[in-house]
Protein backbone atom coordinates (compact mmCIF):
# COMPACT_ATOMS: atom_id res chain seq x y z
CA UNK A 1 0.00 0.00 0.00
CA UNK A 2 1.24 3.46 -0.81
CA UNK A 3 1.80 6.23 1.73
CA UNK A 4 0.54 8.75 -0.80
CA UNK A 5 -2.68 10.55 0.09
CA UNK A 6 -5.83 9.47 -1.72
CA UNK A 7 -6.69 11.37 -4.87
CA UNK A 8 -9.87 13.48 -4.98
CA UNK A 9 -11.67 10.47 -6.49
CA UNK A 10 -10.76 8.45 -3.40
CA UNK A 11 -8.26 6.30 -5.27
CA UNK A 12 -4.58 6.20 -4.44
CA UNK A 13 -2.32 7.38 -7.24
CA UNK A 14 0.52 5.09 -8.24
CA UNK A 15 3.57 5.91 -10.32
CA UNK A 16 3.84 4.37 -13.78
CA UNK A 17 7.27 4.66 -15.36
CA UNK A 18 6.97 3.54 -18.98
CA UNK A 19 10.23 3.55 -20.91
CA UNK A 20 10.06 3.26 -24.69
CA UNK A 21 13.23 2.28 -26.50
CA UNK A 22 13.53 2.67 -30.27
CA UNK A 23 15.65 -0.08 -31.82
CA UNK A 24 14.02 0.30 -35.26
CA UNK A 25 13.37 3.63 -36.95
CA UNK A 26 10.65 1.98 -39.04
CA UNK A 27 8.23 2.33 -36.13
CA UNK A 28 8.31 6.12 -36.03
CA UNK A 29 8.25 6.41 -39.80
CA UNK A 30 5.07 4.32 -39.98
CA UNK A 31 3.52 5.28 -36.65
CA UNK A 32 4.73 8.75 -35.57
CA UNK A 33 2.47 8.68 -32.50
CA UNK A 34 3.95 5.35 -31.33
CA UNK A 35 5.24 6.66 -27.99
CA UNK A 36 1.95 8.17 -26.84
CA UNK A 37 0.01 5.21 -28.22
CA UNK A 38 2.17 2.71 -26.32
CA UNK A 39 2.09 4.77 -23.16
CA UNK A 40 -1.71 4.89 -23.15
CA UNK A 41 -1.96 1.16 -23.97
CA UNK A 42 0.45 0.10 -21.21
CA UNK A 43 -1.45 2.26 -18.72
CA UNK A 44 -4.67 0.50 -19.72
CA UNK A 45 -3.05 -2.88 -19.09
CA UNK A 46 -1.82 -1.77 -15.67
CA UNK A 47 -5.16 -0.33 -14.61
CA UNK A 48 -6.15 -1.48 -11.15
CA UNK A 49 -2.64 -2.53 -10.18
CA UNK A 50 -1.99 -0.98 -6.80
CA UNK A 51 1.74 -0.44 -6.75
CA UNK A 52 4.42 1.69 -8.38
CA UNK A 53 5.41 0.01 -11.64
CA UNK A 54 8.09 0.35 -14.29
CA UNK A 55 7.68 -1.23 -17.74
CA UNK A 56 9.96 -1.05 -20.75
CA UNK A 57 8.63 -1.33 -24.31
CA UNK A 58 11.19 -1.94 -27.05
CA UNK A 59 10.25 -1.10 -30.64
CA UNK A 60 12.41 -3.45 -32.66
CA UNK A 61 12.45 -5.48 -35.88
CA UNK A 62 12.37 -9.10 -37.04
CA UNK A 63 16.13 -9.74 -36.73
CA UNK A 64 16.12 -8.78 -33.03
CA UNK A 65 12.90 -10.69 -32.27
CA UNK A 66 14.31 -13.68 -34.17
CA UNK A 67 17.42 -13.67 -31.97
CA UNK A 68 15.40 -13.26 -28.79
CA UNK A 69 12.89 -15.93 -29.79
CA UNK A 70 15.69 -18.39 -30.61
CA UNK A 71 17.73 -17.63 -27.48
CA UNK A 72 14.92 -17.49 -24.92
CA UNK A 73 12.19 -19.71 -26.37
CA UNK A 74 14.12 -22.09 -28.60
CA UNK A 75 12.08 -21.03 -31.66
CA UNK A 76 14.26 -20.22 -34.65
CA UNK A 77 12.02 -17.60 -36.27
CA UNK A 78 10.93 -14.01 -35.69
CA UNK A 79 7.72 -13.30 -33.83
CA UNK A 80 5.49 -10.27 -33.32
CA UNK A 81 5.86 -9.70 -29.58
CA UNK A 82 7.81 -11.14 -26.67
CA UNK A 83 7.41 -10.42 -22.98
CA UNK A 84 10.14 -10.73 -20.41
CA UNK A 85 8.57 -10.62 -16.94
CA UNK A 86 10.52 -9.41 -13.95
CA UNK A 87 9.65 -8.93 -10.35
CA UNK A 88 12.65 -6.86 -9.32
CA UNK A 89 12.22 -4.18 -6.70
CA UNK A 90 14.23 -1.16 -7.84
CA UNK A 91 16.20 1.10 -5.46
CA UNK A 92 13.60 3.86 -5.88
CA UNK A 93 10.82 1.56 -4.65
CA UNK A 94 9.38 0.90 -8.09
CA UNK A 95 8.66 -2.69 -9.14
CA UNK A 96 10.12 -3.56 -12.53
CA UNK A 97 7.30 -5.51 -14.16
CA UNK A 98 9.40 -6.37 -17.21
CA UNK A 99 9.92 -5.71 -20.90
CA UNK A 100 7.68 -6.00 -23.94
CA UNK A 101 9.52 -6.22 -27.28
CA UNK A 102 7.65 -5.65 -30.57
CA UNK A 103 8.81 -6.36 -34.11
CA UNK A 104 7.81 -3.74 -36.64
CA UNK A 105 8.25 -6.16 -39.54
CA UNK A 106 5.97 -8.85 -38.10
CA UNK A 107 3.40 -6.39 -36.75
CA UNK A 108 3.13 -4.53 -40.06
CA UNK A 109 2.96 -7.74 -42.09
CA UNK A 110 0.25 -9.21 -39.83
CA UNK A 111 -1.78 -5.99 -39.80
CA UNK A 112 -1.81 -5.91 -43.61
CA UNK A 113 -2.68 -9.62 -43.87
CA UNK A 114 -5.50 -9.28 -41.32
CA UNK A 115 -6.93 -6.06 -42.75
CA UNK A 116 -6.15 -4.10 -39.57
CA UNK A 117 -4.43 -0.79 -39.04
CA UNK A 118 -0.88 -0.91 -37.74
CA UNK A 119 -2.07 1.35 -34.93
CA UNK A 120 -4.75 -1.08 -33.71
CA UNK A 121 -2.59 -4.19 -34.16
CA UNK A 122 0.26 -2.55 -32.24
CA UNK A 123 -2.12 -1.66 -29.42
CA UNK A 124 -3.36 -5.24 -29.30
CA UNK A 125 0.12 -6.76 -29.23
CA UNK A 126 1.36 -4.26 -26.65
CA UNK A 127 -1.58 -5.01 -24.37
CA UNK A 128 -1.07 -8.73 -24.98
CA UNK A 129 2.56 -8.36 -23.89
CA UNK A 130 1.65 -6.38 -20.78
CA UNK A 131 -0.90 -9.02 -19.76
CA UNK A 132 1.86 -11.64 -20.05
CA UNK A 133 3.99 -9.49 -17.71
CA UNK A 134 1.09 -9.59 -15.26
CA UNK A 135 1.06 -13.40 -15.35
CA UNK A 136 -1.66 -14.08 -17.90
CA UNK A 137 -1.03 -16.79 -20.48
CA UNK A 138 -2.79 -18.77 -23.17
CA UNK A 139 -1.31 -22.23 -22.74
CA UNK A 140 -4.57 -23.78 -21.53
CA UNK A 141 -7.91 -23.19 -23.29
CA UNK A 142 -9.53 -21.68 -20.19
CA UNK A 143 -6.62 -19.29 -19.63
CA UNK A 144 -6.60 -18.35 -23.32
CA UNK A 145 -10.31 -17.52 -23.22
CA UNK A 146 -9.85 -15.36 -20.12
CA UNK A 147 -6.86 -13.53 -21.60
CA UNK A 148 -8.71 -12.98 -24.88
CA UNK A 149 -11.79 -11.67 -23.03
CA UNK A 150 -9.64 -9.23 -21.06
CA UNK A 151 -7.83 -8.06 -24.20
CA UNK A 152 -11.11 -7.47 -26.05
CA UNK A 153 -12.57 -5.56 -23.07
CA UNK A 154 -9.54 -3.30 -22.55
CA UNK A 155 -9.01 -2.69 -26.25
CA UNK A 156 -12.65 -1.66 -26.62
CA UNK A 157 -12.01 1.04 -24.03
CA UNK A 158 -9.15 2.24 -26.23
CA UNK A 159 -11.44 2.31 -29.26
CA UNK A 160 -9.96 -0.82 -30.87
CA UNK A 161 -12.28 -3.40 -32.39
CA UNK A 162 -12.18 -7.03 -31.26
CA UNK A 163 -8.89 -8.31 -32.72
CA UNK A 164 -10.19 -11.88 -32.65
CA UNK A 165 -13.25 -11.14 -34.78
CA UNK A 166 -13.05 -12.28 -38.38
CA UNK A 167 -10.95 -9.87 -40.40
CA UNK A 168 -10.24 -9.62 -44.08
CA UNK A 169 -8.08 -12.58 -45.03
CA UNK A 170 -7.83 -13.94 -41.49
CA UNK A 171 -9.77 -16.67 -39.74
CA UNK A 172 -11.86 -15.79 -36.71
CA UNK A 173 -10.85 -16.84 -33.22
CA UNK A 174 -7.53 -18.19 -32.03
CA UNK A 175 -4.24 -18.08 -33.79
CA UNK A 176 -3.13 -14.66 -32.64
CA UNK A 177 -0.10 -13.77 -30.56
Amino acid sequence: MSDEPPSPSGLTEYTRDIDIIHESEAWLAALPEADSLLHETVLMGLRGLEENIEVCVVLADDPLLHDLNRNFRGKDRPTNVLSFPSDDLLPDGMRLLGDVVLSYDSCAREARAQGKTLRDHTRHLTLHGVLHLLGHDHEEAEDAEEMERLEVELLAELGVADPYAEAAGAPAGKGGP
